[in-house]
Formats: structure tokens, sequence, C-alpha cells
């Protein structure tokens, strides 16, 4: 089987409160938590990630990337199977497994891309995780899936605005905080990169 650049993207909620709240408790930093991917569960683009496949890959970057702290990611949807640094907007920190949940800790970066995302974040606006990697599929008989297979490669995760698995959210680090779902501000997107972007 050829292997093709697999992207899979789960929603990623988290509410100015709460990012405020982050960004003081850690000295600046813009650091959030939560589920990086899912095994056993067809996601919207109907693959399904067997969990020792995703435990293999998801061992395998932290003892690599995570450990060497260059376990870098992109903002927005990249079409290659290298990271490019010129656009890392964050790092992950750690990842661990809650049931079927890979969880992980993400730090905002303080590079442009980084400072985009924050203020993204920031603003409210609706933001997925996406995991992408290389590997082959094949399809199920049942459930109009496609399995991911054993060549699979995990590459990073990425921001992206397009959500493809439901039910999962990030959260900043710190307890107790409003968690409050901010949606339908799309249309600001566009005007805080440009204020970004003219240093306003």
């Amino acid at each position: 089987m050829n292997k093709q650049l697999l992207v899979d993207v789960i929603n990623f909620d988290v509410s100015p409160t709460a990012i405020n709240e982050s960004i003081n408790k850690n000295n600046g930093k813009l650091i959030v938590q939560g589920i990086l991917q899912r095994a056993g569960a067809k996601n919207q683009n109907g693959r399904i990630y067997p969990r020792d496949i995703l435990m293999r890959e998801a061992e395998q970057y932290s003892s690599t990337q995570i450990k060497e702290r260059r376990a870098l990611g992109e903002l927005d949807h990249p079409d290659s199977s290298v990271v490019n640094l010129q656009n890392a907007s964050h790092n992950i920190t750690e990842m661990h497994w809650n049931g079927d949940d890979l969880l992980g800790t993400v730090e905002v970066l303080s590079t442009p891309s980084g400072n985009i995302l924050k203020e993204l974040f920031k603003s409210g606006i609706k933001l997925g995780i996406s995991s992408r990697g290389l590997g082959s599929v094949q399809e199920m008989h049942e459930d109009n899936a496609v399995e991911v297979q054993d060549d699979f490669e995990l590459i990073a995760f990425d921001f992206v605005s397009n959500p493809s698995t439901h039910g999962a959210f990030m959260f900043p680090m710190n307890e107790g905080v409003d968690k409050t779902k901010t949606t339908n501000k799309w249309n600001k997107v566009e005007t805080i990169i440009n204020d970004i972007m003219r240093g306003v």
C-alpha cells in the first residue's frame, strides 16, 4: 500500500477568561491541555486509528520529539510531511493516555504564528488540533470506515480551523476556570491576524 499524508482534527475549545488566567499563572506563557487524538473511534474523515498503533507512535513521539523539546507544530494545515520551522506556533511538552483518548500539554510559542494562535484563543475563536502523519489505510466492511495501517508514522500536531472529531476539547492548565464555549466568531479571524501583522 502507498503511504499518504493523514490529517485528522479534534475540536479545541478555550474561553478568553481561561486563557488570561493560564497566561497569568504560567508567567506569560499560554499552556493548554486536552485531547490530541482518539483511538478506536471513527472520526469525521471516516478513519479509525487502532489503539496499539497509536500507542506505539505516541511512545516513539514522546521518547524523541517531546524528550528533546522539538515536538513542534504549525498553525493551519500544511501539505508537507516536514514541520516548517518558520510557521511553528507551539510545542507539545507531554502526552498521556486516558482510556482511548491521547491527551497532551501544549505550550504556545512566542513566534509570529504562535502569537497569532494566542490571539485567536484570547478572542474565543474555536480551533481544532490536527494530528499529521504518513501511512496507508484499508477499507473496513462495516461502518463506511477505513482503518489506519501498521505503517503509520506520527509527524506532528497542528492547530487548524476545521475540526473532524466529535466531543474533544482542550482547556488551559488551571482548574476551576470558566469553560464557557464561545461560537460564531469566525468573522474576527482575519481582523485579528491583520492586526497582529500590522503590530496593532
